[in-house]
């Protein structure tokens, strides 16, 4: 199975440039959490630290598509050195803020740059991937391989930042991320010989029109998953303290994003005779049903088999929105598109989150896994909308040899 994973690594300069991706997203998982460690610590209150982390996350999701943009237009090796650096200065002014006891809206205002500045090295990858590779089973591959170093982002960075945060420093977890951000950005941004050429531009050389009949529906659906996402979560957490054992919360939060990873291994093995549509529809599907039976559990043990099975249907799911994405936006908008899935996903983190933990404490955890149910629900009939993409009259440049 692994053959695929072997052939598009042997591309010159691939593993180097997925490695030092997957080092750049680490901040992705840990500044949120870590804002809220770091906040509570020193002002003991849980409100002040979720609406800082909550600025953050806002403000990365306002910027992402408008990120996108300047890296197709500018090229990457020039957006994201400088995207990383006002990120890593902004996280160091907001952990000042907070160890110096400034006034509040400092420590705001710096969530804000931080996270208005975080780059959109997911989408920036997948747009390397596109352009070294010309075969259309190789493409689905390596966006499977990103989408597996997704879950191991989301499986090591909570961990390495709680970890950081109560057994060492407050800070110590956030400067693991302003540290592991800057260093796997540049990099990445480093490594020339691979990256898209900037600013293409359509045949007749006007900029290339974004295709929002397709876009628009993917981000819908990725905005409702990512309620999903938040919701479950939230829901896990609480589920988990209401049998006394709350540090199994991360334990079980990890058995779904492993069977997220290792469906997203196979994904990128196999050759589909389906389109990225089909999976699409049918993994959406999936994740709704696999949130119905979390309410009438109560086991923890058959909730981490629970989670593991529904995991199994988030990578392949993503994996068919960005192959969508991929076949149907110019090149020249590549990164802007599929920073709009993004945007989609972390938008909808938060409202379904806040609405779970408001389900949570009126009815309990079991009841609010129904808000990740209605999620899914929603995200499923959005899918039904998603048709593969017409076959575009310009593709990439050659692949780089």
């Amino acid at each position: 199975m692994l053959d695929s994973y072997r052939r598009v690594l042997a591309r010159p300069g691939a593993l180097a440039f997925s490695s030092a991706a997957l080092v750049a997203r680490l901040p992705i998982s840990m500044v949120g959490l870590g804002i809220v460690l770091l906040v509570e610590a020193r002002t003991g209150s849980y409100g002040l630290a979720g609406t800082v982390s909550a600025v953050f996350v806002l403000a990365e999701a306002a910027f992402a598509v408008l990120h996108g943009r300047w890296v197709d237009h500018y090229g990457q090796a020039r957006v994201l050195p400088l995207a990383i650096s006002v990120f890593g200065a902004g996280l160091a002014l907001m952990m000042m803020a907070v160890e110096q006891d400034w006034s509040g809206p400092w420590t705001y205002v710096f969530a804000a740059v931080a996270g208005a500045a975080l780059p959109q090295v997911g989408a920036s990858v997948r747009t390397r991937w596109s352009h070294l590779l010309d075969d259309g089973s190789e493409k689905q591959t390596a966006f499977a391989l990103e989408a597996v170093l997704d879950e191991v982002v989301f499986v090591v960075g909570p961990v390495l930042v709680t970890l950081l945060a109560t057994s060492w420093h407050p800070v110590a977890g956030l400067t693991a991320a302003l540290v592991t951000g800057v260093v796997g950005t540049f990099a990445f941004a480093a490594q020339r010989r691979t990256e898209p050429p900037a600013g293409r531009a359509a045949p007749s050389g006007a900029r290339a029109p974004m295709p929002w009949r397709l876009v628009l529906p993917l981000a819908l659906v990725c905005l409702t998953l990512g309620a999903l996402f938040g919701a479950a979560e939230v829901t896990t957490v609480a589920f988990a303290e209401e049998r006394g054992e709350r540090w199994v919360a991360g334990w079980l939060l990890a058995a779904w994003s492993l069977g997220s990873l290792v469906a997203g291994l196979v994904t990128g093995a196999v050759a589909w005779h389906s389109g990225p549509d089909a999976r699409l529809r049918w993994g959406s599907a999936a994740m709704a049903l696999a949130m119905a039976p979390l309410m009438f559990v109560s086991s923890i043990p058959l909730m981490a088999v629970v989670l593991l099975v529904g995991g199994l249907a988030i990578a392949p799911t993503m994996i068919g929105a960005m192959t969508m994405v991929e076949q149907g936006v110019h090149p020249s908008r590549l990164t802007e598109g599929m920073a709009i899935l993004h945007t989609g996903i972390v938008a909808g983190v938060a409202p379904g989150a806040s609405i779970a933990g408001f389900v949570v404490d009126h009815s309990g955890a079991s009841a609010a896994y129904a808000v990740a149910l209605g999620g899914g629900i929603l995200g499923a009939l959005g899918a039904q909308v998603a048709r593969q993409p017409a076959p575009r009259a310009d593709r990439d440049p050659a692949p780089v040899r």
